[in-house]
C-alpha cells in the first residue's frame, strides 16, 4: 500500500471511532473549548415606564453611554481590545447609527471599536449578540459587545413606521406586515380560543414574580443604576434623581384587578393594558469572546453562547414565532425541551405567550420564573439583549445550567438562542 493510501487509511480510521465518542446533547453544550463563545459580562440599566417613568427624558443614547461605560467598569476590559459593538434599536431613525456611535466615544471606546446598529425589531438585542457571537466565532473579530437600547418615551409613535408605497400594499401578505401588533394579536386570541381569563391569569402570575423578585433583590445583580435629569410632568421642575429599580413593576397585582381594566383594541375584546408588554424605556449590553481569549485576558466567564434560530411566519401570526423558532435553535443544539432549564420568552401579548408555552409543552413554572415584559416592560431593541443578564443571573441563583432565550417579532418571524451557565 502507497503511502498516501496509508495515511488516507488511517484518516478514515481515526474518523470512524471518534464519531462514536462525539459527546451529544446536554453533556455536548456543557463541555468546555478553548473556541466556546462566552459571555464575560452581561448588565442592563433598569426597565422604566415610557412617558411617565425615570427615563422619559433621558436619550436612548445616554442609556446607551451609561450602559457601556458600566461594562468597561464591571468587565475591567480594556477598551482598546474590543473591536465591535452590534447595537439593536427599532425606533430611532435609522436605528439611531449616528448616535450610537457616538455614545461609544463617549463611553470611552476608542475610534478603532467599530459599531453599527440594527433593526430587527423585538428581536434586535439578540439579533445584535448573535451577531457579535458569530463574528466572534468565525474569527472576523476577537471581543465584541452586543447590545440593545430604546427610548419609547421619545420615538415611539406613528412616525416609527413609513407609509407602505402602491406596490406593496398591492400584495395581500405584504400588506399585513403593517397591522398593529395589537391588533393581531386580537385576532389571534380569538381565533385560537385564548379566553381573556387564561390571559389575565398569565398576566396576574408575571406581575406576582416579578414583585416577589423584585423585593428579594433578584435584579440588582443585572441592574446597573443611572442617575438622570427627570422633569415632575406636575410642576415643571427638573430634577436630578437616582433611577436604580425597574419603576414598572406594579404591587398586589391578581387577576380580578386586571378584570376591571377595559380592552384596548377592539369593544368587548381581550387584550389591555395589564396583559400586554409595557411601553418602556432601557437599555442592556453583552461582552463576547472566545474562551481561550477570555483566560488569556483574566476574564470572569458568565457562560456561553450555543446557537441561535431565526424563523419566519405570516405576518398576522407574529405570536407564535417563538413556537416555531425554538424547537430549530433545540434542534441545532441537539438537545430536547426537558433538558432547558430557565426560559426567557418574552411576554408580548399573554396571548401569544401562553399559546407558545402550551404549544411547545413547556413547564410554565421554568418560564420567566421572575416575571417578564407584562410586569417589567419591553423596551423593543433592549429585551433581546436584557434577556441575557436576566437568564444567566437566574441560572446562577439556582445552580442550573441550560437556558434559552426567544421572542416573537413583529411583522412575522421569531428568534430563539441557546446558552448555559458556568
Amino acid at each position: 500500500m502507497s503511502n498516501a493510501r496509508q495515511r488516507l487509511s488511517q484518516v478514515q480510521s481515526h474518523l470512524a471511532s471518534s464519531e462514536v465518542d462525539i459527546p451529544r446533547g446536554r453533556e455536548s453544550i456543557l463541555q468546555k473549548s478553548p473556541d466556546d463563545v462566552v459571555v464575560t459580562c452581561a448588565l442592563r440599566t433598569p426597565l422604566t415606564r415610557g412617558g411617565k417613568g425615570g427615563f422619559k427624558d433621558t436619550a436612548a443614547a445616554d442609556l446607551l453611554v451609561h450602559t457601556l461605560k458600566s461594562l468597561i467598569s464591571r468587565s475591567r476590559i480594556d477598551p482598546n481590545l474590543v473591536e465591535d459593538i452590534s447595537v439593536g434599536n427599532v425606533l430611532a431613525p435609522g436605528a439611531g447609527a449616528t448616535e450610537f456611535r457616538a455614545a461609544a466615544l463617549v463611553a470611552g471606546f476608542p475610534e478603532t471599536t467599530a459599531l453599527k446598529s440594527l433593526n430587527r425589531q423585538c428581536s434586535s438585542g439578540l439579533q445584535a449578540c448573535v451577531d457579535i457571537a458569530n463574528a466572534v466565532r468565525c474569527g472576523m473579530i476577537d471581543i465584541g459587545v452586543g447590545a440593545g437600547v430604546e427610548s419609547m418615551s421619545l420615538n415611539y409613535g406613528p412616525d416609527a413606521v413609513s407609509e407602505f408605497s402602491e406596490t406593496l400594499n398591492k400584495h395581500e401578505e405584504a400588506k399585513n406586515c403593517k397591522v398593529p401588533m395589537g391588533v393581531l394579536s386580537e385576532q389571534m386570541a380569538s381565533d385560537r380560543r385564548i379566553t381573556r381569563e387564561v390571559q389575565d391569569a398569565f398576566a396576574a402570575r408575571s406581575f406576582q414574580k416579578a414583585e416577589a423578585a423584585q423585593k428579594a433583590g433578584k435584579f440588582e445583580e443585572e441592574i446597573v443604576p443611572m442617575k438622570v435629569k427627570w422633569v415632575d410632568p406636575k410642576t415643571d421642575e427638573e430634577k436630578a434623581i437616582l433611577v436604580d429599580k425597574d419603576d414598572g413593576i406594579r404591587q398586589g397585582m391578581t387577576a380580578e384587578g386586571l378584570k376591571k381594566l377595559k380592552p384596548a383594541f377592539k369593544e368587548g375584546g381581550s387584550i389591555h393594558a395589564g396583559n400586554a408588554s409595557q411601553v418602556s424605556d432601557g437599555a442592556a449590553a453583552v461582552l463576547l469572546m472566545k474562551r481561550s481569549t477570555a483566560e488569556r485576558l483574566g476574564q470572569r466567564i458568565v457562560g456561553k453562547f450555543v446557537c441561535s434560530s431565526v424563523v419566519g411566519v405570516k405576518p398576522l401570526l407574529m405570536g407564535i414565532g417563538p413556537w416555531k423558532a425554538i424547537p430549530v435553535a433545540l434542534e441545532k443544539a441537539g438537545i430536547g425541551k426537558e433538558e432547558v432549564e430557565v426560559w426567557e420568552i418574552n411576554e408580548a401579548f399573554a396571548s401569544q405567550c401562553v399559546w407558545c408555552v402550551k404549544e411547545l409543552g413547556l413547564d410554565e413554572s421554568k418560564v420567566n420564573p421572575n416575571g417578564g415584559a407584562i410586569a417589567f416592560g419591553h423596551p423593543l431593541g433592549c429585551t433581546g439583549a436584557r434577556q441575557v443578564s436576566t437568564l444567566f443571573n437566574e441560572l446562577g441563583r439556582t445552580g442550573k445550567k441550560v437556558g434559552v432565550t426567544s421572542m416573537c417579532v413583529g411583522t412575522g418571524m421569531g428568534m430563539a438562542a441557546v446558552w448555559v451557565k458556568e
